[in-house]
């Protein structure tokens, strides 16, 4: 008997618990907003330029090409008596809570260390950051691989649920991003923990520390939540872990070649498709903040108030995406009825990359009507959140469509969930070493702004849809389609 067979040989749970372990996700959204609007202008705030700053951000992807596969592969085969997964959940909250107490107090554990508050190069606070932010990535690939995992485990051998499942940690991503980039907008939010104000630390690094005390209590109380009320089950199959104890990192190894070696023809399309899709998200994701703050607002890092003016704005541009995206993730069911998941994916990613050209018209507007120490003109505003908001249409199907389908088209590697996630993973975490490593240079080579990697993303957003709506096979519905699920027409 394999995982697979094993996973679908279990009762199906309930809706209430599914979405108790899906609610997870908003926990770790809520840091992962926190960390796509403010860390980047943090990171220059301690002395890193701007062409370096991108490089911070390779931990990602690296952690995801390494981590979650890792994690995937273990949690499938843990012996655990708590659970295969629960074990990887609890773990990555614990590294979480570590992780943003070390991004928080950077600054103050820096000067503390020997940094001078009067050098705008802070090593110190640097090193300690670097060191945080790694920790919190690696933390959050512990944390989402094993959740899907775990919510297909609850799904049993039932697509339509697991489906469901999936749909429920979407929105719940969604909910997590509006929840923290509503908080990244506040600009007074450190008044509730008056102590993190230090001499170090201003008011935007406080405000930053305040943000990270609530994600954590936000995600703790998630966490602990499912724990208690959602019953994992163990391993039941003897020669299963028996087979997990021998191998150790060899076993890996082999498992990951294999997963790859039985791939077919459409999964390998979706994995192109998907790395695409990603170099066009993560330019954007990266610096799109960073882009309210200087090419918008005019704004330079750490002179006068225009940028910190422009960031907040920017985090309350996510958070309108957010709600498009939450939105868009509830009705997403029927575009697909209509029209099919390739299409309607092809289609949004022209989408994309129509709203990552529109930035480069809106810097030129901002330019054309820029005044000294003034912020833009409510039209050049409402335009740069207008495109925050309408790009929430194609990450709904970035977050739901290519998962559900990576889970048809390796319906049959023989691995467990686990790994196949840890599989679709690797597609999503290359495009994104290339972006950290070539926006930073790419911008400086134009003058220094984030306007090169925007319109490197509109390119690849077109190839991405052309491949979607030209070579990307449709997955037909089941036998057991049921008109009121959600996403069922994709499995």
């Amino acid at each position: 008997m394999d995982i697979e067979s094993m996973n679908s040989s279990r009762p199906v749970s309930s809706k209430m618990k599914m979405i108790l372990v899906s609610s997870i996700a908003a926990g770790v959204q809520f840091g992962w907003a926190l960390q796509l609007s403010l860390l980047t202008p943090y990171v220059q705030q301690l002395g890193v330029p701007h062409k370096w700053s991108s490089a911070v951000w390779l931990c990602g992807p690296i952690s995801g090409l390494v981590v979650q596969p890792i994690v995937g592969y273990y949690s499938d085969r843990c012996k655990s008596r708590f659970g295969r997964r629960r074990p990887f959940i609890v773990a990555g909250v614990a590294l979480v809570a570590i992780a943003v107490f070390l991004i928080g107090y950077a600054a103050d554990i820096g000067v503390a260390c020997g940094d001078s508050l009067d050098k705008l190069t802070k090593p110190r606070a640097v090193a300690v950051f670097v060191v945080g932010f790694w920790m919190l990535d690696v933390a959050n690939n512990m944390l989402q691989g094993p959740c899907r995992a775990l919510l297909a485990d609850m799904s049993g051998s039932d697509n339509k649920k697991m489906s469901t499942a999936m749909a429920w940690f979407s929105f719940f991503m969604a909910v997590g991003n509006v929840l923290g980039y509503a908080a990244g907008s506040l600009k007074s939010l450190h008044k509730m923990f008056p102590f993190t104000v230090t001499k170090a630390c201003d008011i935007y690094c406080a405000n930053l520390k305040s943000c990270f005390f609530i994600a954590i209590a936000l995600l703790a109380l998630l966490t602990v939540l499912a724990m208690v009320f959602v019953r994992e089950d163990t391993m039941e199959d003897h020669r299963e872990e028996e087979k997990a104890g021998e191998g150790g990192g060899v076993a890996f190894l082999r498992e990951i070649k294999g997963a790859f070696k039985e791939l077919k023809k459409p999964m390998w399309i979706l994995l192109l498709v998907t790395c695409l899709n990603w170099i066009a998200w993560f330019g954007f994701l990266l610096f799109d903040t960073d882009w309210m703050g200087k090419e918008v607002y005019g704004g330079e890092v750490g002179k006068g108030h225009l940028y910190d003016m422009g960031v907040r704005a920017g985090s309350l541009g996510l958070m309108l995406n957010s709600i498009v995206l939450g939105l868009m993730s509830l009705g997403i069911v029927y575009l697909v009825r209509r029209d099919g998941a390739n299409l309607l994916w092809g289609v949004v990613n022209f989408l994309l990359a129509i709203c990552l050209v529109m930035t480069v018209l809106v810097t030129k507007l901002a330019q054309k009507h820029r005044h000294a120490s003034l912020p833009p003109p409510a039209g050049v505003k409402a335009g740069a959140l207008l495109i925050f908001a309408v790009l929430g249409i194609p990450q709904a199907v970035t977050f739901s469509i290519p998962f559900t389908m990576a889970s048809i088209f390796c319906s049959d590697s023989g691995g467990g969930q686990g790994l196949s996630l840890g599989v679709l993973n690797v597609a999503i975490a290359l495009p994104q070493m290339f972006v950290s490593l070539v926006s930073g240079p790419l911008d400086a080579a134009f003058g220094g702004g984030n306007l090169p990697a925007f319109v490197l993303g509109a390119v690849a957003a077109v190839i991405s849809g052309i491949l979607a709506l030209t070579y990307l096979p449709s997955p037909q519905p089941d036998d057991r389609t049921n008109e009121n699920n959600v996403l069922d027409v994709v499995v």
